[in-house]
């Protein structure tokens, strides 16, 4: 490693961070940033509390130990389940100085701001959803019980991401029957979360099925303006961050799978470097 460049840690299981980073590269781009998927142990949305807090306590650590000072979880999942522990139980002991941010605080707190009569739709994974992370969240910015929230999981939308087949006759199927189910529990949704750092991928579908005045909550563009705000507040991080504008990529899978992966993420070839976390 060298030694100066002290990035901004990126970290996801696997390829949806890659829609956050696009996006967080787009409003910051004089910053370094080294991105982590954990593709070997992905996806991490079906998996338990304890096992992502761990996987992903590893993944932190290793950001950490290569000079990050500040580290997303550019993962729902991640961020649902580990986040909090990481922050109260771990930071203190593997690095004291340095910060760990997650995507869920910053996508609910627009909600407010959104809605107009309360009923907030999430779609999301299986752990994301099982979490309950999103509805306790909404309860904290809101302080009162007015926003009905609905919630509903969709198993299929990463494979279909990942196994490239967005434009097929599958993916149509399966987005408009969670689309479709998610309405049914609440006709009355007017505001729709993309829990999933993969689902922005599937938003030109989502918006066949919704109708044209439910609003989407996307999340790479918020985080990107709210990592803006939080470094303008937090001068500490900031100074710590180098800016030569490089972006370096780790993946705990073949660094050729990951390379041919994260094109449909970003759009443009990169090169990988394969490691392992455990």
């Amino acid at each position: 490693m060298i030694k100066d460049i002290k990035s901004i840690g990126v970290f996801d299981s696997g390829y949806g961070g890659l829609t956050i980073l696009r996006e967080i590269v787009k409003v910051l781009p004089q910053y370094d940033y080294l991105y982590l998927g954990d593709n070997a142990r992905a996806p991490y949305g079906s998996r338990s509390f304890e096992v992502v807090y761990n996987y992903t306590l590893q993944a932190v650590t290793k950001l950490f130990e290569m000079g990050c000072p500040l580290i997303i979880l550019a993962c729902n999942t991640a961020s649902a389940k580990a986040l909090r522990t990481i922050q109260q139980k771990d930071l203190h002991r593997i690095n004291p100085s340095g910060r760990v941010l997650g995507v869920i605080r910053p996508s609910v707190e627009e909600v407010p701001s959104l809605t107009r009569n309360g009923h907030i739709g999430i779609l999301a994974t299986v752990g994301t959803v099982a979490s309950q992370s999103y509805p306790l969240e909404i309860e904290k910015i809101k302080g009162t019980s007015n926003f009905h929230v609905t919630q509903l999981a969709c198993p299929m939308w990463v494979p279909i991401i990942e196994n490239q087949e967005i434009e097929t006759p599958g993916a149509d199927y399966f987005v408009r029957k969670y689309v479709e189910m998610l309405l049914t529990k609440d006709p009355d949704i007017d505001t729709l979360i993309l829990g999933c750092t993969h689902y922005p991928l599937l938003i030109h579908k989502i918006k066949q099925y919704i109708p044209s005045t439910v609003r989407i909550i996307e999340q790479g563009p918020i985080v990107a303006n709210k990592l803006q705000d939080y470094m303008i507040r937090h001068q500490e991080i900031d100074e710590r961050c180098s800016r030569t504008g490089n972006i370096r990529f780790l993946t705990t899978e073949s660094s050729d799978l990951f390379e041919n992966n994260a094109e449909v993420f970003l759009g443009k070839r990169i090169e990988a470097t394969q490691i392992s976390l455990d």
